[in-house]
């Protein structure tokens, strides 16, 4: 087993548990979800708008929300997570509400060894390329699995975000915003029920902006925006303070909290 192997395997085991704690938390309220309530954001909804009838990957779709969200609005829909437990969830909302959406559990790295055909759009969303030890892979698989003029969308918390150590009570930078090596932590609860007794046990990579856009433009895709903002649409830093628009912001605003980024596969 390699290194990174050890690590996802460590990853994998965390967000099995980490499912069955959201599943019952208050900031993914499935029941609300069931009832028909969206758990998309005004930023992913913004950028790709009208979806129905596209073909739509998404790439860590952890129990699969979003995926059901953009299945809701007419897409036809495959989600991928590492965790099988994640997958079996989604698989058993998309039966339960009657929908159409296709999941499978494997390393988002591995994904075009499962899923061979291509799609209008991939997209990711929120806490997922920090899983990842190395993006240039990431990036062609997203190119392979894209047809020509497909979109890609991501929205991600920023690289500056993760710099932070959120364990103790105020936040302490820490971490490169380059920084190559993997980063462990280990904690009790999560940041969707930080009272949650169960051990989270985390490897995970800093990854810049410029790394990001050079895995995506390297593996073909042209970059048509970059944005950031210093608004979160998630209550899940210290300190937040809540903004006229109900996003979430630093008091001083001192730093961006969120980045997106939408790209088009030009060429096969």
């Amino acid at each position: 087993m390699t290194t990174n192997n050890k690590y996802f395997k460590t990853n994998k085991a965390t967000w099995n548990e980490k499912v069955k704690v959201h599943a019952k938390s208050v900031m993914y309220n499935l029941d609300n979800f069931k009832k028909g309530k969206s758990s998309l954001m005004p930023y992913e909804l913004e950028a790709l708008g009208d979806v129905n009838g596209k073909s739509l990957l998404h790439l860590q779709c952890h129990f699969g929300q979003d995926t059901l969200s953009w299945s809701r609005l007419g897409a036809k829909c495959t989600g991928i997570d590492l965790s099988d437990e994640g997958i079996s969830l989604a698989q058993q909302l998309n039966d339960e509400l009657k929908l159409d959406a296709n999941f499978v559990c494997c390393n988002v790295f591995d994904t075009s060894d499962f899923i061979k055909e291509t799609f209008d759009v991939v997209f990711t969303s929120y806490g997922v390329i920090g899983w990842l030890p190395n993006l240039k892979p990431w990036g062609k698989m997203i190119a392979g699995r894209l047809k020509k003029g497909g979109t890609f969308y991501m929205v991600e918390f920023h690289p500056i975000v993760w710099m932070f150590d959120y364990i103790e009570d105020k936040p302490v930078m820490k971490y490169g915003y380059m920084q190559d090596e993997v980063i462990y932590e280990e904690y009790e609860g999560t940041y969707a029920n930080q009272e949650s007794k169960m051990i989270s046990k985390e490897y995970g990579w800093n990854h810049g902006l410029g790394e990001v856009v050079s895995a995506l433009t390297e593996a073909g895709l042209h970059i048509e925006y970059l944005k950031e903002y210093d608004e979160s649409p998630y209550n899940v830093l210290p300190d937040l303070v809540e903004t006229e628009t109900g996003m979430f912001a630093t008091k001083d605003k001192l730093y961006p909290l969120i980045f997106e980024m939408k790209a088009t596969k030009i060429s096969d």
